[in-house]
């Protein structure tokens, strides 16, 4: 797809804020991708779409999990991580977007999963650190993201577990595989 049409796509279905947001995502993979050697063309198109229904209500996403015959379970957990799935689901169906990189990193930029692709892996961390964002442990993150790639992902994973714990929130099964998938292969690495 011609990233200018998919620059204009992305901007029509988003808020100001989104959209903003959505090009620093973008910049952000397309340095990270040509720092580790991923296909900046998958990065972006991925970065561009990876909040494609971020802003659909939520009775519309719920609606678009059922009739794209998502996982059941995604339901039971909370509504911010419909949209990854849904986005995912839409750009291959309307859009003919097909690589498989390209829609999962789409697909589980929320909460990651084991095992994932270096496309997937710089989608992931691109959206946790781009520079609006402002939370505790995202400057480490960011730091370790310019030395080891993976590991700044498995310190994103953990920090999300750990917000989501102080919350007293459900944690996805996915953002768990991740996190012993990544400390598993790549070990323990401290900033």
């Amino acid at each position: 797809m011609d990233i200018e049409k998919a620059i204009e796509l992305v901007e029509a279905n988003l808020t100001k804020g989104r959209f903003e947001h959505t090009l620093r995502v973008k910049d952000t993979a397309i340095q990270l991708a040509e720092q580790y050697g991923a296909p900046i063309d998958l990065v972006t198109i991925a970065a561009l779409f990876h909040d494609y229904a971020k802003d659909m209500d939520k009775n519309e996403l719920r609606r678009l999990i059922i009739s794209y015959a998502l996982p059941d379970d995604l339901l039971e957990y909370h509504h911010e991580l419909w949209h990854g799935p849904v986005a995912a689901k839409i750009v291959e169906d309307q859009l003919q977007i097909t690589n498989e990189d390209v829609l999962n990193a789409i697909y589980y930029h929320t909460t990651g999963r084991a095992n994932m692709s270096l496309v997937e892996t710089i989608i992931f961390v691109a959206d946790y650190i781009e520079p609006k964002r402002s939370f505790p442990g995202v400057e480490d993150v960011r730091k370790e993201a310019k030395q080891d790639l993976h590991n700044a992902a498995r310190r994103a994973l953990k920090n999300t577990i750990h917000h989501l714990l102080d919350k007293d929130a459900t944690i996805h099964p996915n953002t768990f595989f991740a996190y012993n998938h990544l400390t598993k292969t790549i070990g323990v690495k401290e900033v």
